[in-house]
């Protein structure tokens, strides 16, 4: 899948986020020939190591090298989510730069377009709790190398996704989306550039993350 992008300046970087599973996923590039990322599975230490990690993965740039902060808002774990995005905000707000809050399923969706030739209509699915399904649609635009939005986050029942996915008026590829999600903190990163060079720059305080349901039944 090949994009022609404005860059950042080359002394300016890109960071990104993926904390919606027990895994810590972060990004950087500068988008001319400088990208790295790594995953790390913290499990329950997600929230005391997160900063560590960040203080240390940075290296050797810093926090003044930073044009923009990405983060993946969700849907997914509600404790991992929350983090992330506060995380997000934070170093947003500390540090005067945009923050862009990049959708779980919108990732997953880039990552697998990448792959393809010949990328069709992407419908993804994630379990959800108690049964239901977090879904999303969404359809690669070669001619813009842009990602529509067909049909946003939102949490069905099987059912109701299975009537959705039988009414659906175009061929689509369905992608599962259960495990090693942090690996697409690349694509968090590469969805906030897109928007970036549509001159877009949300404030801090417009990153709100993407829960879907209540943690607890009620």
């Amino acid at each position: 899948m090949a994009t022609e992008l404005k860059h950042l300046t080359t002394a300016k970087y890109a960071l990104s986020l993926h904390t919606t599973t027990p895994e810590l996923g972060l990004a950087i590039s500068n988008f001319a020939g400088e990208t790295r990322s790594q995953v790390w599975n913290l499990g329950r230490d997600l929230s005391s190591l997160i900063h560590q990690y960040l203080i240390e993965f940075i290296q050797p740039q810093t926090w003044a090298d930073l044009s923009l902060i990405a983060v993946a808002k969700g849907p997914g774990g509600f404790t991992g989510t929350r983090i992330g995005v506060v995380t997000a905000r934070t170093l947003g707000q500390q540090l005067d730069i945009p923050v862009f809050a990049i959708s779980t399923l919108a990732a997953v969706a880039w990552s697998e377009a990448s792959k393809s030739q010949n990328p069709k209509t992407l419908a993804v699915e994630m379990p959800a709790q108690r049964g239901q399904i977090f879904a999303a649609i969404y359809q690669f635009e070669p001619n813009t190398s842009q990602l529509k939005v067909c049909l946003p986050d939102r949490v069905l029942t099987p059912e109701a996704w299975q009537e959705t996915l039988a009414n659906w008026n175009t061929d689509y590829q369905l992608i599962q989306a259960q495990s090693g999600l942090a690996a697409t903190v690349t694509s968090i990163l590469e969805l906030a550039n897109l928007d970036w060079q549509e001159g877009k720059c949300p404030n801090w305080a417009e990153a709100l993350p993407y829960y879907g349901q209540h943690p607890v039944e009620v």
